[in-house]
């Protein structure tokens, strides 16, 4: 299928794959492009508009990322988020300067006429800015069409170029109406059709995995979270009973997790599910280790050899479906352009498809979380599947600071039952996107019946979050907060503490590891 594209040209920002997701929001398909791309790359495809990401430089500084200028001269709407606005300004021969008074954080943003981009807005609306430069003086080719108290060129028109520019950051969840900004660049000014459904979403990719494999055999990791689900209830209808399953027993799951997925596996699938339990093998090879990013490295190893293990004795196989999405390609390190630094790593994103010499599969590949979970509603699976809060690959083992044993997993399973059991008694499992209990290598004082007790602490943390880029905690109830933390120190012996993390990210990552 064709479909209509805007592009978004990225600069280093670390919201260029949010700009992405809130375009998709819209109904209309984005895909992010190194900024430098010729314009003639763009020129081939369906395009619609373009958006000048945001990034880390300054645009008069030496090597400072820029684009073809040609890009203005490809007859689309071209939207300049931030750097990318002053890029736009620059090339179109206005001057960048070093604000007198930098803006960081929110702004009011005054609105005289609303019209165009702003039509439909407020003569003053709550925005998000982050930035040390703005626009000169404004010569007669451009309008202003917004100011900020400290930014007298907030939001700016090139109409001979048909060229936009925006000194906040419309697509963060701290301008409230930045939906709307986008929502009038796509429709009003791109002339977009909104042709990005689910529906044609999950044809093309049923197609797409029909034509990869053939009459091929594939196996995929199942872990019994969203993403591993949705792709094996994908490829069992694209491909049926030559789709084999595989579920590693790592020994870091939580509680009673091998016996939910499988009798999940075989309520909804009715397919082949292979269990390998090497439990043993992964808490062994753990003893000792404290870095996180070690752990990841180790985990992520023997998941290999659980894995080829049992993936050796499925005959004829030569693909391997993984869960991997935007987010995990992201954070694990670009390797599209992308400009991101790496974060943490991800075992999903490895070196397992050349170990085992298969051909790879990632139907979800370009997707975003909440896209995948709509995915996974149009597929038919149950709600508790398909709205299941995410849980790393890694399991338990990065949600315990410090060394992993069998007696921590123990502490920290039966406390994370007693957290999601009380959010979903309360009513809010809905309602926040994550909650997770984390055990720390910290002992505290504390009084238990007359005795003085030196124990472990248990952190508490929820977030709210659309896209998992961005996340703010959940202000979760402080009755709810109080049964969680009475039921954890009473039930759980070896704790005499809970804390609650109110960290947003970023600065913060939504682990703790």
């Amino acid at each position: 299928m064709i479909r209509q594209t805007v592009a978004i040209l990225d600069f280093g920002s670390q919201y260029g794959q949010l700009i992405a997701r809130r375009v998709r929001e819209q109904k209309v398909y984005s895909k992010l492009y190194p900024g430098d791309i010729a314009a003639r790359k763009l020129a081939q495809l369906p395009l619609k508009g373009i958006i000048l990401s945001g990034g880390p430089a300054s645009v008069y500084a030496e090597g400072a990322p820029r684009c073809d200028e040609e890009i203005f001269k490809l007859g689309v709407p071209v939207l300049g988020i931030c750097y990318g606005m002053q890029l736009g300004c620059q090339i179109l021969g206005e001057e960048i300067l070093p604000a007198q008074h930098r803006e960081f954080g929110r702004a009011d943003l005054t609105i005289p006429k609303a019209e165009g981009l702003l039509a439909g807005l407020p003569h003053s609306m709550e925005v998000w800015a982050s930035h040390g430069d703005q626009i000169g003086r404004l010569t007669d080719s451009f309008v202003t069409l917004a100011t900020t108290k400290s930014c007298p060129h907030a939001v700016v028109y090139h109409a001979r170029s048909n060229f936009y520019g925006v000194q906040f950051h419309p697509e963060v969840t701290h301008t409230p109406l930045g939906s709307e900004v986008l929502k009038n660049f796509l429709y009003a000014i791109c002339q977009c059709e909104g042709d990005w459904k689910m529906k044609d979403v999950v044809a093309e990719s049923i197609k797409a995995v029909q034509t990869q494999v053939g009459d091929g055999q594939l196996i995929c990791g199942l872990s019994g979270g969203v993403d591993s689900s949705v792709v094996a209830c994908l490829i069992h209808k694209a491909i049926g009973d030559q789709l084999t399953c595989i579920f590693v027993d790592n020994g870091l799951l939580r509680m009673n997790e091998r016996e939910n997925v499988v009798s999940t596996f075989h309520d909804h699938f009715h397919g082949d599910l292979r269990v390998v339990d090497w439990a043993d093998r992964f808490l062994t090879a753990l003893v000792g280790v404290t870095d996180p990013q070690e752990k990841r490295k180790i985990i992520g190893a023997e998941f290999i050899e659980a894995f080829k293990s049992e993936a050796v004795t499925i005959e004829n196989a030569r693909f391997l479906a993984q869960g991997t999405l935007y987010p995990d390609v992201i954070e694990s390190g670009s390797k599209d352009g992308n400009l991101a630094a790496t974060i943490k790593l991800h075992h999903n994103v490895g070196g397992l498809p050349e170990q085992l010499g298969f051909e790879l599969v990632e139907p979800l590949r370009d997707l975003f979380k909440d896209e995948v979970r709509h995915m996974g509603e149009f597929l038919g699976l149950p709600e508790k599947m398909v709205w299941r809060h995410p849980f790393p690959g890694p399991g338990l083992a990065v949600r315990i600071i410090g060394e992993v044993t069998k007696a921590k997993l123990e502490v920290l399973r039966l406390a994370d039952k007693i957290l999601i059991d009380e959010i979903q008694g309360a009513g809010l499992y809905r309602s926040v996107s994550q909650t997770l209990a984390v055990l720390l290598p910290v002992s505290t004082v504390g009084v238990m019946g007359d005795e003085r007790s030196y124990e472990n602490i248990v952190a508490i943390r929820s977030v709210d979050t659309t896209d998992f880029m961005t996340a703010d905690f959940s202000r979760i109830p402080y009755d709810v907060l109080a049964r969680i933390s009475s039921r954890i120190i009473n039930e759980v012996r070896g704790v005499n503490r809970v804390v609650y993390d109110i960290s947003s990210k970023p600065p913060a990552t939504i682990e703790w590891e």
